[in-house]
Order: C-alpha cells, then structure tokens, then sequence
C-alpha cells in the first residue's frame, strides 16, 4: 500500500464542484475566487470531462507513483495515451464521445490538454501550494495513525463509506454495480483529495487499484484563522504561539500557517523554534516541506 498525490486527479476532481456546487460547500470559497478566471476557459470542453453523476473518465485520475508527483509530467503522460484509452474512458462515462472531443483524435487530445493546463494555470497554481500542504498534511496524519494503531485504525478512519475488516476493503459508491478488485501484485493506491466527500475509485474495472478519499484540514484552506485563545496559556507564550499551537492539532507547514494566520512565513518560522526548542512542538521532513505538529507535551499543556 502506499500513499500519492496527483495533481492531474485533483484538477479532474474539481470539475464535479463545477458542475454541481451544491456537492462540495467546502469548496465554495475557491468557486467564487476562480469564477472570473474560469469564464475566460473553454466550458464547453471542461463540463464534457465530467456527466450528470459527477463521474470523470479515468485519464484524469492517474495512479501517483509517490506524494511528489508534478502537473507538468502528468500532462505529458495524458498527451501520449492512446486513441484507444481516450474515446474509451470517454464512453465509459457518457456513454458516447462528446461533440467537443469528436472527430481526429490527435487534435482533440491536444484540445483537452490545452483546456485542462489553462485550467492550472489560472484557478490551481495560485493556491496549489496550500492545496498541497494540506494533503501532504493528511498523508503525515495517517502515517502516525499505522505507526500508533495500524492499518485496521487508519483504513477505517479513511471515510464513512470505507470499512476494512482485516482482509477486505469496502468501498461504498455511488456506481450501484458491485466490483471486486484484487491488489495481489499490484498494491492498492490511496490519494487524498480536497474533491470528494465521501470516497471515489477509477470507473474501468482491472486497473490498479486506487482509492480517493477526502482529505482534513480542508474547512481551513480559504478562511484566515480566528483561535480563542486561553488567557492564562497567552501570558505565558505570548498571542501567536499559542495560536499556533492551537492551530497545530494536524500537521502542518509554517508556509500554510503564515497564509491561515495572515502573517509571514519567516515571522512563523521563528515562533516555531522557539516552540519546538521548549518541546511543545515536533517536526518532520516531507518531502520538500518540513511539517509542524503539537507534542506531547504541547497538547498537554493547552489541555491543562
């Protein structure tokens, strides 16, 4: 089992909250932050990448090979796949190819990844990087969930329409056919996402298998954060760290903390050493980011 972030899946995801807001009010603050940039993109060719059940054809959900994945790979995977693959995972979810995609394959192909990396640059890369704290953030969190009580503990926390019963995940869909898919071989793939509510899985069935289950932290991604902070805990550390502190019940990096709390990442960094010296805080290195949580200690201390 192992754990992956696409940015591809991410961006395909984010159709359904297009298609169906009502779905997704978490996401409602970054609807109405790309709303003036999303009528300048090509609708036509985005709203044909998802149907009426919010389903999305399975080249837009790749299998990340690890958390570090980047969007410029994966569209260059998306470029080369094969006219079969396209109009396939086409039907499988319309039940035809759309007006938009028909004809030569070729241009289409190069129509919808032209749409999709205008979609990235103007509503995704300007928040990607709190996006992907967030689900760098999640992965950390389930890390500690193996190490302190296991799969079994970590599985069943995924979602309400997970359940592992030590041998078999269950996975509740909104598809009402009934699969079974075996990971011998092959492993099984999670992905945490800011775009589903409950869980998702590719529609084709034989692939790898791969669960999208919904991240945490995500009620905090638009909103600058307001603690109400115990006076006795302030006069000690001072306002800030023990915002922070409060702030630090899930993993996090001082670069999602500076945007949460409206300050700068270097004057975040600095109250955090002053934390983790004092043992309040612990940290760790994820790939190219160093995320923060409450120890011990710390927790102790804001329980009192």
């Amino acid at each position: 089992m192992r754990f992956g972030i696409s940015p591809l899946c991410e961006l395909g995801l984010s159709l359904r909250a297009i298609r169906d807001p009502s779905q997704y009010p978490l996401q409602l603050p970054w609807l109405r932050r790309t709303e003036e940039a999303r009528s300048r993109l090509d609708h036509e060719g985005l709203l044909a990448l998802v149907d009426d059940r919010l389903w999305t054809p399975d080249f837009l959900n790749p299998r990340p090979e690890s958390p570090l994945t980047r969007i410029d790979d994966e569209f260059a995977a998306l470029e080369r796949i094969s006219a079969e693959q396209f109009h396939g995972d086409l039907i499988r979810v319309h039940g035809d190819v759309p007006a938009v995609f028909a004809g030569p394959v070729g241009p289409a192909i190069r129509r919808m990844v032209r749409i999709l990396r205008e979609f990235w640059d103007t509503c995704f890369a300007p928040h990607w990087l709190r996006m992907r704290t967030i689900l760098e953030s999640d992965i950390v969190y389930r890390g500690r969930q193996i190490a302190q009580g296991g799969l079994f503990t970590m599985l069943n926390d995924l979602s309400g329409a997970v359940e592992f019963d030590g041998r078999v995940i269950s996975v509740r869909l909104k598809n009402p056919a009934s699969r079974t898919e075996t990971t011998d071989g092959l492993g099984l793939t999670l992905v945490p996402t800011m775009f589903t509510r409950r869980a998702s899985a590719p529609v084709n069935h034989g692939d790898p298998p791969l669960l999208m289950y919904p991240a945490r932290g995500q009620g905090a991604m638009w909103e600058t954060e307001r603690v109400t902070n115990p006076a006795a805990i302030v006069a000690v550390l001072g306002e800030v760290r023990t915002s922070l502190l409060t702030a630090l019940a899930a993993p996090a990096s001082s670069t999602e903390l500076g945007l949460r709390f409206g300050v700068t990442t270097s004057a975040v960094n600095q109250h955090l050493r002053v934390l983790r010296d004092a043992g309040l805080v612990t940290s760790t290195r994820y790939g190219h980011s160093v995320l923060y949580f409450r120890s011990e200690l710390g927790a102790s201390l804001l329980l009192g």
